[in-house]
């Protein structure tokens, strides 16, 4: 299901100058129906108290989902693109990276729909969340 031949330098390029790239996340392995990555935890991801934003984590949910949608879909044909994500935070975390796995629960023609949990270091869940990704036919 997701095209796991990219090169994962390849989808680096891709996020140059996005989101993505600006606050640190990483694509780190791709599987048939998983996409895996990291996001440090710093300045350019912390809220106020000094603590893992929860905006941050909503972006890091929404990145690895639409990573792997754009990895099923022909890009040349259809674009992904979020249309809802929640995200429940569980766990606080000062530094240090924390760790994504999303998991394609849903694969229609229209939407798909990403199960994402984010984890620190230790391997304890930081946030939990869910992607919907609408799938839109390009306009030619």
């Amino acid at each position: 299901m997701i095209k796991t031949d990219t090169s994962l330098e390849g989808l680096e390029k891709f996020s140059a100058n996005t989101m993505p790239q600006h606050i640190g996340i990483k694509v780190t392995k791709l599987e048939s129906n998983k996409v895996h990555g990291t996001m440090p935890v710093d300045s350019r991801t912390h809220q106020p108290m000094g603590i893992l934003h929860g905006g941050a984590s909503a972006a890091f949910i929404e990145t690895l989902g639409s990573v792997g949608s754009a990895l099923i879909v022909d890009t040349k044909e259809y674009a992904p693109v979020g249309l809802e994500v929640n995200a429940n935070h569980v766990r606080g975390v000062k530094s240090g990276l924390v760790y994504g796995t999303a998991e394609i629960v849903h694969c229609g023609k229209k939407t798909h729909v990403w199960k994402v949990d984010v984890t620190n270091e230790a391997g304890k869940l930081v946030c939990t969340g869910r992607l919907t990704v609408m799938i839109v036919p390009i306009e030619k």
